[in-house]
């Protein structure tokens, strides 16, 4: 995901930022490869500056460490971080929703409805670079009303944190029906205001997402 054509009504900072998340995210930057900031600078046409503080920012999502000596490198998580971090995110969430719920319009429920047809088709398309996005989205949208902007936040950097385990999990273990199956049984206890069973129900799906990833990275066989 070279630029192609000059940053426009973004800072350069932010710019910089959106473009190396994505390209994090979408794989093409691999765990543990090193980003040097002068190749980076070149590539994007802009002083060092932006990407200096594009890269410290990555660092604060967790997605890249700074090293002494060594520079920026893509982070790689273990199996038991990336268990921890969803569970993390079934806690977070669960609270969210439940409290979203009361307040939950129908512009929120139409929001998630599309996101929902867009994952739909990137699963059966095998269009994996937006699954961990469009799945993002989606559970984003459910949450909105809630609020808590400051919540929102720490679930949206766990997001992008887990986005890559999120497609692996999708695809390795042969989940995909299964996900968009557990999405709508979400969206429909959503939209019946259930919103004790639809907390416990996104703590279940998260956590059996988790549990998946757990299986199969221990024993890489095919998950039934």
């Amino acid at each position: 995901m070279t630029p192609s054509q000059p940053i426009k009504r973004q800072t350069l900072t932010s710019a910089v930022t959106v473009s190396l998340r994505q390209r994090i995210l979408s794989g093409e930057f691999t765990d543990g490869q090193q980003l040097r900031q002068e190749a980076l600078s070149h590539e994007y046409g802009v002083s060092r500056v932006p990407v200096r503080e594009a890269l410290r920012q990555l660092e604060a999502e967790g997605l890249i460490q700074i090293i002494d000596h060594k520079g920026a490198l893509v982070s790689k998580l273990s199996l038991d971080d990336v268990l921890e971090l969803l569970e993390i995110r079934a806690l977070l969430e669960g609270a969210v929703l439940r409290s979203s719920i009361p307040r939950q319009t129908a512009d929120d429920l139409r929001l998630a409805a599309e996101t929902l047809a867009e994952f739909e088709t990137a699963l059966r398309t095998d269009d994996i670079r937006h699954w961990g996005a469009l799945n993002s989205r989606f559970h984003l949208a459910l949450y909105r009303s809630s609020g808590r902007t400051n919540t929102l936040a720490l679930i949206e950097q766990l997001h992008n944190k887990t986005d890559r385990y999120t497609r692996m999990q999708i695809l390795f273990t042969h989940t995909k029906d299964r996900a968009h199956e557990e999405h709508t049984h979400l969206l429909d206890l959503c939209r019946q205001g259930r919103a004790e069973e639809a907390e416990a129900f996104i703590r279940f799906h998260i956590q059996s997402a988790g549990e998946a990833l757990r299986r199969y990275l221990q024993d890489p066989a095919p998950v039934a």
